[in-house]
């Protein structure tokens, strides 16, 4: 069982040492054919704020319904578990966490939370209200990238571990990340610790698009935000009128996409980058994509790579799938 310790024992935050490729990615992005944005460069403060907007909107189906599941299956995640660190990837405001560590309270298990995330604000803010609410947990937060962690991971605390990946972020990476990415987790992962996904599932495109493409206009105030944050940190002079948000479905990759369209053809600069950056009317930049699982097919490819599939949960529509893994 934890101790009570002072919240002053309980908390500690660590910067990796993770490489800064920014203005490097940006740089790429903008002069490659296509151009693209990389989906992690959205959440600065006012992005992250944007974004927890948008997991309220009536059409974002993907936040209450894995909330759902989590108010359903969380204690018996643990009942099959047993006590293990929680280490969660991309945890942000770390709100659905908070169904995790309910359970783990509830069954009186040692609590050791280790979130990871690019925002050290957000970061240290959201650790800061938990280590308020659970006096039993401890927090050792990680300001990282959770693409690079992995060679700098903290020993586990508890004889487990259990590595947490919510809200269907799997879905920005293409199949071949996707495989690199999942192999990265089960390689960082001792036999018989744990992994905890979200996964996002096909369903029909009216829903998806939606999804995506609020009538209120917050998701394209979200993706339109990239564009702000490159004014600023690269004294840029995009304009943000002469863009527009574009989101459809992807049948051939079982993906939506988002992208920023010109209206216009017309030129931008950076010029803490050097870089000018000519548009067509109509071209487009590539800010995100969100692929759609195949249930059964993520399971084999998840047992391909040494991370076996022990129970999976879903909502009653079918629209979304936990799935817990144990590495062998």
């Amino acid at each position: 069982m934890s101790s009570t310790l002072p919240e002053t024992q309980r908390l500690q935050v660590q910067d990796l040492h993770v490489i800064n490729t920014y203005a490097q990615d940006i740089r790429l992005g903008l002069t490659s054919i296509p151009k693209f944005l990389q989906p992690k460069y959205f959440y600065d403060a006012t992005g992250s704020r944007l974004f927890e907007a948008i997991c309220g909107l009536p059409e974002y189906y993907p936040t209450r319904t894995e909330t759902s599941i989590l108010e359903r299956v969380a204690r018996e995640i643990f009942q099959k578990t047993g006590p293990c660190d929680l280490l969660e990837l991309g945890s942000g405001s770390s709100t659905k966490t908070t169904l995790l560590l309910d359970a783990l309270d509830q069954l009186n298990y040692p609590m050791v939370y280790l979130p990871v995330d690019v925002s050290r604000t957000m970061l240290i803010s959201s650790a800061q209200q938990l280590s308020r609410r659970y006096p039993r947990l401890r927090i050792h937060a990680l300001v990282a990238d959770y693409e690079q962690v992995w060679t700098q991971l903290p020993p586990a605390e508890l004889s487990n571990r259990m590595v947490v990946f919510l809200g269907s972020t799997l879905g920005n990476f293409s199949a071949l990340e996707c495989e690199r990415f999942l192999g990265k987790i089960a390689g960082a992962l001792q036999s018989g610790d744990y992994f905890l996904l979200g996964v996002d599932l096909r369903k029909p495109v009216p829903i998806l698009e939606a999804a995506y493409d609020d009538r209120q206009g917050v998701t394209a105030a979200f993706n339109l935000n990239l564009l702000q944050r490159l004014n600023r940190d690269f004294d840029g002079n995009f304009d943000l009128e002469q863009f527009e948000h574009w989101a459809f479905y992807n049948p051939k990759l079982h993906q939506i996409e988002m992208h920023l369209r010109s209206r216009i053809a017309q030129t931008v600069t950076l010029p803490s980058l050097e870089l000018e950056v000519a548009f067509a009317t109509g071209e487009t930049i590539h800010t995100e994509s969100s692929r759609k699982f195949d249930r059964e097919g993520l399971e084999s490819l998840l047992t391909s790579l040494g991370l076996t599939p022990l129970q999976s949960w879903q909502d009653p529509q079918n629209w979304f799938s936990l799935i817990l893994c144990t590495r062998v």
